[in-house]
């Protein structure tokens, strides 16, 4: 079988590539190694800069996320004592939205069928091949039976762990990454939200997040060492604890319930260079991890998409190859401003096995610095809301 493009991966970068490229008049085919059901079961981020927005808007598959996400003007440092407001739309002229992750892959997994975008679920053994050419393939197992599929690009959109980054020669491309002392504990539960916007909380104890999915759905998070176990945190003991970290203000307006789920995650910063090689292009978590402390990891992989959609299209509508061409160094400048942005928060918010008190202070500091200064939020509230394209 041919097509255009194989895109590998149904998560939300390779739908969104998918349904943009369809949209076009570009023929696609997705491939996903998990179920439908698995790949809506993962919890993930929950805030949207403007740029992703727009390319759900472009889609005409904004109506749900308008509907039932929050837009937020604006959210909160805080340490231990006080909260610190960022006016994301005083500062910037523009907010966020929060809207899961999972909300926003399916919407873009129910639109496929009627907008005939082709996905193979429970693809198995998926193999590339021939990326140094002009006629890349891959094959794969579904049904029992193997399958080719040849194209003239390859999209990896497979995640950290997925095949596309693997198919890579390893002379072809090289590693950045730094691995954090420490995860996230999280916790979701059918309450209401302790504050109408994100309170990030710097704490002798360590780092905690209240967020939220819904007006009647809580994320919580709390910074926990890297060995240490869900089980290790009754429900009572992680509630005492969120109450300390995010300060008195918050703490009083917290309602407590039964987590619905309960996990660490690990925190690393990481990128792959070059994001492309010959057919392959690399986009979102194949490409470029970012701790979640900066809210871009979504974000990130929508403004990939944004780019190479682009660059695909000026290539089979208009025959030309400069999109192309410019995709990886395009990709990577913003890449790395956000690495920049989210490595800088989790510094500040986190604690440190090695910073000592001295670490403390210098944190501490910076957190009245930015309470007192305009120019410092500004900063942070453009980098939040997400730079440009």
């Amino acid at each position: 079988m041919k097509t255009d493009v194989v895109i590998v991966g149904a998560g939300p970068a390779g739908l969104m590539l998918g349904h943009l490229l369809v949209q076009a008049g570009i023929d696609v085919v997705l491939l996903e190694r998990k179920s439908a059901d698995y790949v809506l079961s993962r919890i993930r981020a929950g805030v949207l800069e403007q740029t992703t927005v727009d390319v759900m808007d472009q889609l005409g598959l904004g109506e749900r996320m308008h509907g039932e996400g929050l837009a937020h003007d604006g959210f909160y440092l805080a340490d231990g004592d006080r909260l610190i407001h960022i006016d994301l739309q005083g500062l910037t002229g523009h907010g966020v939205m929060v809207y899961g992750q999972t909300e926003v892959t399916r919407d873009l997994m129910d639109a496929a069928g009627s907008r005939g975008l082709e996905i193979v679920y429970e693809a198995e053994e998926v193999a590339l091949h021939d990326l140094d050419s002009d006629h890349p393939s891959v094959t794969y197992r579904a049904g029992g039976e193997t399958h080719r599929l040849d194209a003239r690009f390859i999209a990896g959109c497979d995640g950290f762990h997925g095949v596309s980054r693997q198919s890579v020669p390893e002379a072809a491309g090289k590693t950045f990454e730094r691995v954090y002392p420490f995860g996230w504990l999280g916790i979701l539960a059918d309450v209401p939200p302790c504050n109408d916007e994100l309170i990030y909380a710097n704490h002798e104890n360590g780092f905690a997040l209240a967020s939220m999915r819904s007006r009647t759905r809580s994320r919580y998070y709390i910074q926990v060492a890297l060995d240490d176990r869900p089980e290790n945190w009754p429900e009572e003991r992680l509630w005492d604890e969120l109450d300390l970290r995010l300060g008195p203000e918050a703490a009083a307006r917290i309602t407590r319930g039964p987590a619905l789920e309960k996990s660490i995650a690990p925190l690393r910063s990481f990128v792959f260079e070059p994001m492309r090689y010959g057919s392959l292009f690399l986009a979102g978590d194949a490409a470029h991890i970012v701790p979640p402390t900066g809210a871009k990891g979504l974000n990130l992989a929508s403004s990939d998409v944004a780019y190479l959609s682009r660059a695909l299209i000026a290539w089979f509508k208009q025959n030309d190859a400069a999109g192309v061409e410019a995709y990886s160094s395009t990709a990577l400048a913003r890449v790395w401003k956000s690495e920049r942005f989210s490595w800088t928060l989790t510094n500040l918010m986190h604690r440190f096995p090695d910073s000592g008190p001295f670490g403390r202070k210098m944190q501490l500091a910076e957190l009245d610095y930015i309470a007192s200064s305009r120019a410092a939020q500004t900063t942070i509230a453009e980098n939040y809301i997400g730079l440009p394209l």
